[in-house]
């Protein structure tokens, strides 16, 4: 009878265990995803600020900051692929200065064919 008690004992401190075990990996992903969110909003953040001390006329920010070929849109773009893995981007300046900037990425441990995760900031630059 007492070895069916030990026997037992052991296995739920084994279930205990493993449950800690994967608790602890469940934690490493969440700090990894929060990670790369906040890095994204950094991103888009930074962005909205060179476009805040640049020219605001709407032409001038269509033709700079629009993906995918203005020249300031480009340079943050080779930011955003240093930072993020597997990642895009792309911004709008809409016709009253709005600008709507998302990115997306997919973390290292995820599989391709996974919807890749967004971060979508939109600001009105006057």
């Amino acid at each position: 009878m007492m070895l069916i008690e030990g026997l037992i004992a052991i296995f739920i401190f084994s279930m205990g265990i493993l449950a800690i075990v994967g608790l602890q990996s469940v934690s490493v992903k969440q700090v990894s995803d929060a990670s790369y969110r906040s890095q994204a909003a950094v991103l888009s953040n930074t962005l909205i600020g060179t476009m805040w001390v640049s020219d605001h006329t709407t032409a001038t920010m269509q033709s700079n900051f629009n993906s995918p070929n203005g020249a300031g849109y480009i340079a943050w773009l080779a930011n955003v692929s240093a930072a993020l893995p597997q990642s895009s981007a792309t911004v709008n300046v809409d016709s009253q200065n709005i600008v709507t900037v998302t990115v997306k990425w997919l973390a290292p441990s995820e599989v391709a064919n996974t919807t890749k995760h967004q971060y979508v900031t939109v600001a009105q630059i006057r």
